[in-house]
C-alpha cells in the first residue's frame, strides 16, 4: 500500500494544556483552573493557593507533556501516574516530587516515554451539588474530505473515547461546519440536545460549544479537543482537560502563539531541521530520503514502500535549496541509525541540480565514514553538471536518471 504521511504531525504547533486553557479562557471558554509549575515547592504553594480560592481539599496534578493518555500512563521506575489527585500537601509534594524530572509512558509517548518538566495543580471539580456530574467528549477539527470544519462530540467522555469509537461509533456524533458561514445558534443546541442536557446545563452547552469554535478558527488551530467536557454538579460546562495544535502556517500571524513553543516536546532532529528552513518530519523506516517539493516527496516515498523499503523521514529541501542546506538535511538522515539507504531525488526547476550535487559533495567530505548505500536521481535545470560533478568526485554513489532505476536501487540496498 503506498505511504500516506499524517499532516497533523507536521503542519501544526502543539501546546501543552496550561497554555491552551489560557487561550480559551480569553474566548470566554470556561476552564478547569490551575497553576503549572516545576518545582515541587511551587506546587505546594499553588495547592495552598487553590484550597484558601475553593474551599476544597483536593487537587488534581497533571504531567505536562505532549502526548495524551497520561491518566493510564505511569512514570518509570514508580508507582505514579501522569494524573493523580491529591487531598492534601503531603500528597502534593510527594505526587510533585515524583512527576516532575520523571519519564512517563503512556500509550502514545511510546516505550521511551517524555521527561516531565511542568506540572498542573488544578482544582477539583468533582465538589458536591444538588446534580449529577457528567463528562462528554468534543473535539474540533478539520475534515479535508468535505472542505469543511467538523464538531464530533460524544456522551461518552473520559480516557477511553478511543474504545467508544471503536467499538460503538453510533456514539459519536459529528456536526459539519460551512467555513464561510461559522458555527449556527441551531447547531450549538443541537450538539446540547445530543449531549442529553437540559435546563442551564444547556444554555451553558451553547455558549460553551459557541465561543469553542470561535476560539478554535481564530487561533487558526489544527485540532482542538476537550476531553473530558464536564458538566458540574452545579450545571456549569467546563474544558477539564485541552489538547490544542496550531497550524504551522498560520504562525507568522500569531507571534504570542508561536512564543509558547515548547522545543524540549520536539524531535531534535526536527528542530534542528527547522533552523535551516528544512521540512523534516523522522519516521520509523529505513530508506532516508531527500527532495525538493512535498508532492515530490510524497511520490519518493510511495516508491520506497513498493519497492520494498520503508520510509524515514520525510525530507523537503524547498526551492532555495544550496550546498549548505543539503548538506545539513543529509547530515540529520545520517543521525538516524535505522537508515540502510539514503535516496536523494532532485527535479531541478527552481534548484538547480548542480548545487544539490555540490552539497552531497560536501556532506560526504565533511561526515567521512558513510558506509550505507546513497543513491541519487538527478532531473532538470544543470542535471548534465550535476552527474558529472558526482561522477569526477570519486564517491561511492550510485546515480540513476529514471525514478524505476531508482526504485530497482532502493530494493537491491534494503533487500
Amino acid at each position: 500500500m503506498p505511504f500516506r504521511l499524517s499532516s497533523q504531525k507536521f503542519f501544526c504547533m502543539n501546546l501543552h494544556e496550561y497554555q491552551a486553557k489560557e487561550l480559551l479562557k480569553k474566548y470566554n471558554v470556561p476552564v478547569q483552573e490551575g497553576v503549572a509549575v516545576e518545582t515541587v515547592d511551587a506546587a505546594a504553594a499553588a495547592y495552598a493557593t487553590l484550597k484558601e480560592q475553593t474551599g476544597n481539599n483536593f487537587a488534581v496534578i497533571k504531567a505536562q507533556i505532549h502526548a495524551g493518555g497520561r491518566g493510564k500512563g505511569n512514570i518509570e521506575g514508580k508507582e505514579q501516574r501522569g494524573v493523580a489527585v491529591a487531598k492534601n500537601e503531603e500528597d502534593v509534594k510527594r505526587i510533585a516530587g515524583n512527576l516532575l524530572g520523571g519519564t512517563l509512558v503512556t500509550i502514545q509517548t511510546g516505550a521511551a516515554g517524555k521527561v516531565v518538566n511542568k506540572i498542573l495543580i488544578a482544582q477539583d471539580v468533582y465538589y458536591p451539588g444538588p446534580n449529577e456530574v457528567k463528562e462528554f467528549y468534543l473535539s474540533i477539527l478539520l475534515d479535508r474530505a468535505k472542505g469543511m470544519n467538523v464538531v464530533m462530540y460524544s456522551t461518552e467522555g473520559g480516557m477511553d473515547i478511543e474504545e467508544v469509537a471503536h467499538n460503538t461509533p453510533e456514539k459519536i456524533f459529528k456536526e459539519w461546519v460551512h467555513p464561510g458561514g461559522g458555527l449556527q445558534g441551531f447547531q450549538a443546541r443541537k450538539i446540547a440536545f445530543n449531549l442529553g442536557l437540559s435546563g442551564d446545563a444547556f444554555k451553558n452547552c451553547v455558549k460553551f460549544v459557541t465561543n469553542l469554535y470561535n476560539a478554535y478558527v481564530n487561533l487558526d488551530c489544527g485540532m482542538l479537543e476537550i476531553n473530558p467536557l464536564f458538566k458540574t454538579s452545579d450545571e456549569k460546562i467546563i474544558a477539564v482537560d485541552c489538547k490544542m495544535n496550531i497550524d504551522d502556517n498560520a504562525l507568522m500571524r500569531h507571534a504570542d502563539l508561536l512564543a509558547m513553543r515548547d522545543v524540549s516536546e520536539e524531535d531534535p532532529t526536527e528542530v534542528e531541521a527547522g533552523e535551516f528552513n528544512l521540512n523534516f518530519v523522522k519516521l520509523d523506516g529505513n530508506v532516508g530520503c531527500m527532495v525538493n517539493g512535498a508532492g515530490l516527496a510524497m511520490a519518493t516515498m510511495d516508491m520506497i514502500k513498493l519497492s520494498g523499503g520503508e520510509p524515514a523521514n520525510f525530507l523537503d529541501v524547498g526551492g532555495t535549496a544550496n550546498a549548505q542546506t543539503v548538506e545539513a538535511g543529509f547530515r540529520i538522515i545520517m543521525k538516524d541509525p535505522n537508515v540502510k539507504a539514503i535516496l536523494i531525488n532532485i527535479f531541478g526547476g527552481i534548484v538547480r541540480c548542480d548545487r544539490v550535487a555540490a552539497g552531497v559533495i560536501e556532506a560526504f567530505n565533511k561526515l567521512g565514514n558513510i558506509n550505507i548505500p546513497i543513491i541519487v536521481r538527478l532531473q532538470g535545470t544543470n542535471a548534465v553538471e550535476a552527474k558529472k560533478l558526482i561522477d569526477e568526485s570519486g564517491l561511492k554513489v550510485q546515480s540513476a536518471i529514471q525514478l524505476s532505476e531508482a526504485a530497482d536501487l532502493v530494493k537491491q540496498a534494503v533487500a
